[in-house]
């Protein structure tokens, strides 16, 4: 007796079901371009031109995030939705160590923007996680229930 599964095969995609996966991408890019350019006068009133670009390079350094982890999530779902936790979780863990790994880095540099780049990565965590629940809630689900 095999503890394993059949592979689940993907649902055949035509018209408005292709891509489904990837239609908050948009608006959210949108959302994080805007709070980047926020972010970039903010630092750069509180710190210079240091401040601006580090505030920026910190929203864009989330949304990078999240976008890596979208574009692995809506692969691993086309091929089996039974990757989706794994590569995940996966893409998740490399994640943190890559940006534990850059802090590494920045904290001991003594970089002028380490600040700003900090409040700009949370900032950008906070907007892309407030728009992409906006989207959710006001675009997604309201599809769903006419269609």
């Amino acid at each position: 007796m095999s503890t394993t599964s059949p592979r689940t095969p993907a649902e055949p995609e035509t018209g408005a079901g292709r891509n489904w996966r990837l239609r908050h991408l948009p608006p959210l890019l949108l959302v994080s371009a805007l709070v980047a350019a926020g972010a970039a006068a903010v630092g750069g009133l509180v710190s210079g031109g240091v401040g601006a670009f580090a505030a920026a390079l910190g929203v864009a350094v989330a949304t990078a995030s999240f976008v890596v982890s979208t574009l692995v999530i809506a692969w691993a779902d086309t091929i089996d939705t039974k990757l989706v936790m794994p590569f995940g979780m996966g893409t998740y863990i490399a994640k943190v160590c890559l940006l534990a790994g850059l802090l590494l880095v920045l904290v001991p540099s003594g970089w002028a923007g380490l600040v700003p780049f900090a409040w700009g990565l949370a900032v950008g965590v906070v907007a892309w996680g407030a728009a992409q629940i906006w989207w959710i809630v006001a675009v997604h689900v309201p599809a769903t229930r006419r269609g």
